[in-house]
């Protein structure tokens, strides 16, 4: 087992915003995660995340778990029936102990797609065919770094997590928020918008999506089409400009390495606090407000 105890720094934040730091700090740190949450009505929804230097992972693709550890060894195992990719990770975490101060934040960062539907439920999946696309259908790092910020209290806090031997590097981490350079790059989109289904195929499978809707098969449907563009540049930019047109409370911008993944949503899927699980209405199941206590009674 790898075992780690927190090294916590406290630091006032009222000068400091989640997407300055991470332009501060993402150029010393390779395969960095930024996630904000623009909730700020109250006190438990209000912390955004830095992750910085991966020390560990756990990936599924292909009907295959992908284990990385902090000491460089890796293990592969097949997934099917007898080895479940809920197994995989479980295992994986197994492996992995943080104990101290606020080691609760210490814990993994990542996504599932749509894909990863194949590994809990009997849905056959098409493989993406294009390899520059091929991303895992399941990715969640261990970070060695984490900033917390607390907007309610306008707090930051750098969490690291060490080995017993190991020397704290925490001291780059501030002089990096402090004072580091913001890196700002241009961004260019070259050629025209692309996708590949044409507007008749999609408008045939919304017309089937309404079908199955007015059947009872489904109560809701969300039809999504793939849109291709080339450029150039940094796509932080883009990820920007999205967080300004589209202010959800829950945004995101995973870069890990070689693909880079971004978006944003007005609602959490699911939540666990303490040993309890809790499943959120979907979109457009209760009308939101700006009153917490109103968005608490519609629900």
């Amino acid at each position: 087992m790898y075992k780690f105890k927190t090294n916590v720094v406290t630091l006032l934040g009222d000068m400091h915003t989640p997407v300055e730091t991470y332009l501060r700090v993402r150029d010393l740190y390779s395969q960095s995660a930024l996630m904000e949450s623009s909730d700020y009505h109250g006190g438990e929804n209000n912390r955004s995340f830095i992750g910085l230097e991966p020390i560990a992972s756990v990936s599924i693709s292909h009907g295959k778990t992908f284990m990385k550890f902090p000491d460089g060894s890796r293990r592969e195992h097949d997934v099917d029936h007898s080895y479940r990719s809920d197994r995989a990770i479980n295992d994986f975490l197994k492996e992995i102990s943080v104990d101290g101060d606020y080691s609760k934040y210490c814990g993994l960062y990542g996504y599932t797609s749509f894909n990863a539907v194949r590994y809990f439920e009997d849905i056959k999946v098409k493989d993406e065919v294009n390899p520059l696309a091929d991303a895992p259908d399941m990715l969640y790092i261990l970070y060695r770094y984490i900033i917390v910020f607390n907007d309610f209290n306008n707090e930051m806090m750098i969490i690291e997590m060490l080995q017993d031997g190991e020397k704290s590097g925490i001291e780059r981490v501030r002089t990096a928020i402090r004072g580091g350079k913001i890196s700002n790059y241009e961004f260019h989109a070259i050629g025209e918008t692309t996708s590949p289904l044409t507007d008749e195929e999609h408008k045939a499978n919304i017309r089937k999506g309404i079908a199955h809707c007015l059947r009872g098969d489904v109560f809701q449907i969300v039809l999504s089409r793939r849109f291709i563009q080339k450029y150039e540049g940094d796509d932080f930019k883009l990820y920007r400009a999205l967080r300004s047109i589209n202010p959800s409370p829950y945004l995101f911008y995973f870069d890990f390495g070689g693909f880079r993944i971004f978006g944003s949503s007005p609602e959490t899927h699911c939540r666990i606090d303490g040993d309890q699980a809790y499943i959120d209405p979907i979109a457009g199941t209760t009308k939101r407000t700006r009153d917490a206590a109103q968005d608490a009674k519609n629900a």
